[in-house]
């Protein structure tokens, strides 16, 4: 396979997030992940006072957000404008939520980044992973980071392993992708656009767009979502 298919504009529409600079000049979205915490540290400060509060240590809050009473924030940390976050949330550091996204309840981010309208609603852990525009993960559904081993993660794309010299790697969610409940994304996992993950389903490597993942035996091909 190609690996072009990797590439960050295969993957995602960088005009669906406040973090766009953070992949110039890179080859494939992961190699940002170590990059979030120093961004945030550029990008906070340069922020709209008219459109964002700072609060706490390196905290940019959007004016516009909603923050329930509930939830555990910790910076270096931005929330967009109209993001929703809720009940019992647990934001950890190193996290960029983007426009609309919902952080649910019992929800906790690490060292992520959500495009805009990103859905991540109900008992989800999403840590060292970027969700692309309108991605969405159903209630339990994880983003496993660190391998049993505590080796480095490679990507497995085809007959080939990809190493990313991570040893905390979760999951590249690619825009409009659709998370089944209680999946987990095994380390490395590369999810394309406008693909489905069934309920229930243990994942790992590369999955392509435009597919409907029933099974590791069962992938058929789907038609691309249409624009809501």
């Amino acid at each position: 396979m190609n690996k072009e298919l990797l590439a960050v504009d295969k993957l995602l529409d960088l005009t669906e997030t406040i973090a766009n600079k953070i992949f110039e000049s890179i080859n494939f979205p992961w190699e940002v992940l170590s990059e979030i915490e120093s961004f945030i540290m550029h990008l906070g400060p340069t922020l709209s006072e008219e459109k964002f509060y700072k609060c706490g240590q390196d905290i940019w809050i959007a004016k516009s957000a909603q923050i329930s009473k509930s939830a555990s924030l910790s910076g270096p940390l931005i929330i967009d404008e109209k993001a929703d976050v809720r009940h019992c949330a647990f934001i950890r550091k190193n996290a960029i939520i983007g426009k609309n996204a919902v952080v649910g309840n019992s929800t906790e981010l690490k060292n992520t980044i959500l495009f805009n309208n990103v859905q991540v609603p109900h008992y989800n852990y999403v840590g060292d992973s970027i969700l692309g525009y309108k991605a969405h993960l159903g209630a339990g559904a994880i983003t496993s980071n660190v391998k049993s081993t505590h080796g480095e993660v490679s990507v497995s794309f085809g007959e080939e392993k990809i190493a990313t010299n991570l040893k905390k790697f979760g999951a590249i969610i690619a825009d409009n992708v659709e998370i089944g409940c209680n999946t987990v994304l095994n380390p490395g996992t590369i999810v394309g656009k406008n693909s489905v993950i069934y309920p229930l389903q243990s994942v790992r490597g590369f999955i392509p767009e435009n597919c409907i993942y029933k099974s590791a035996q069962v992938k058929v091909k789907r038609q691309p979502a249409q624009e809501k």
